[in-house]
């Protein structure tokens, strides 16, 4: 009698301890190989797939859509190849096998996430062919794909406006990813005691450096100098003054990282993503750059795996890119800070020679731990990073 193998899911990162069911990309009877994408489950960090751990036939699904998961629950179960195949699985593996050739053919220009959505949605290499595409090249993304049959989706839909007491109210259930994040953020707001601290600091010389040397810096390195880059070197040499900053706290002991892996919070359709750039405190400002481009431009496109967003040790957070200039954010578990910064204005100053000039400010926002540390220590790495940031000029 041939045994059945139980998939449970498995850890899927640093203090992931649940998922959420976002879709099945198999069913009960079809084939699966080994290591191929079973279903597809989201954290408050990343989306990620789950491979199947052995070659076989899906007998049962026992995780639904949208239902949350803690780690070693189990998903499905699976027949492993000791014995023949059952007629479907065997159709089905001719059927795997014609996609496997077109999924090669087209392997220059479509990714297996997308011919996968595609199959699943019906829709030709035909129509593929035919779909505009925003990724490099002009290469089509799953984003595109999915954009795509959500507006041909819509354009189905019924124009008639909804009657009844209702119609003027929109209920909307949390995605996956939106609830993993809610959970998160209640869990680190409600444990940890938040204090924040807020500084404004002058950017009008380092602006000038962005301003002078971006065309050159764009030639040599194929991406764009920003204040960001700039805010994460000087966070980054910052933090080698201030340690208490750049740790976490397990039970009574407090763990402190001579590295820092700077997690950049990006905005996408179903919430924040927060890539981390590992290492950063070895980086030049090109190569901190050049990191931001790479991961936010993953996380927008849905490119990210689950080490892009593991292992940070601080965040960072720019609310100034939508006008705002003061912001409190709240920090990513198990982290004990974040910083935040907000939009940079012109503003009249008095100088230390009594006289009025018109710089370019923004306020910096630093949110931690007061388990971890205190408001005087906070204010010490904010005044040092100040420094950084308005000295530290050399690109």
């Amino acid at each position: 009698m041939t045994e059945e193998f139980k998939v449970t899911l498995p850890k899927l990162g640093e203090s992931i301890l649940s998922a959420t069911v976002v879709q099945w990309f198999k069913q009960p009877g079809d084939l699966v190989n080994l290591d191929e994408p079973l279903l597809e489950v989201s954290t408050d960090k990343v989306n990620s797939e789950i491979p199947s751990p052995i070659a076989g036939v899906v007998k049962e699904i026992l995780a639904k859509t949208d239902e949350e998961l803690k780690v070693g629950d189990l998903l499905a179960v699976i027949t492993p190849h000791t014995a023949g195949l059952p007629p479907k699985a065997a159709s089905r593996m001719e059927v795997a096998a014609q996609v496997a050739t077109a999924s090669e053919d087209q392997s220059d220009f479509f990714s297996p996430a997308l011919l996968r959505l595609a199959r699943e949605k019906s829709v030709g290499l035909e129509e593929l062919e035919k779909i505009p595409g925003t990724g490099q090249g002009g290469r089509l993304t799953k984003k595109d794909l999915e954009s795509y049959l959500e507006k041909k989706e819509s354009g189905k839909r019924s124009p008639c406006p909804l009657k009844g007491l209702d119609s003027d109210v929109e209920r909307v259930k949390m995605t996956g990813m939106r609830k993993a994040i809610a959970d998160n953020m209640v869990r680190s707001f409600y444990q940890a005691p938040h204090a924040t601290l807020i500084h404004e600091i002058d950017v009008t010389d380092v602006l000038k450096v962005i301003e002078k040397e971006k065309e050159q810096f764009f030639a040599e390195h194929h991406v764009k100098l920003t204040i960001t880059s700039f805010v994460a070197r000087a966070i980054a040499r910052a933090l080698q003054e201030y340690p208490l900053i750049n740790s976490s706290l397990e039970d009574d002991t407090i763990v402190m990282k001579r590295f820092v892996n700077l997690g950049i919070a990006v905005s996408v359709d179903q919430g924040i993503m927060v890539p981390v750039i590992k290492q950063c405190q070895k980086m030049t400002i090109a190569q901190i750059a050049q990191s931001i481009h790479e991961l936010t431009g993953k996380a927008r496109s849905g490119a990210l795996s689950p080490a892009d967003v593991a292992e940070g040790t601080i965040s960072l957070t720019n609310f100034g890119m939508s006008g705002v200039m003061i912001g409190i954010p709240i920090i990513r578990y198990p982290e004990v800070a974040i910083v935040g910064i907000g939009a940079i204005h012109k503003k009249v100053i008095a100088t230390d020679e009594n006289a009025i000039a018109i710089r370019k400010v923004m306020h910096m926002s630093l949110t931690f731990d007061h388990r971890v540390l205190d408001g005087m220590y906070g204010c010490a790495f904010l005044a040092c990073l100040q420094k950084h940031l308005e000295e530290d000029l050399t690109i």
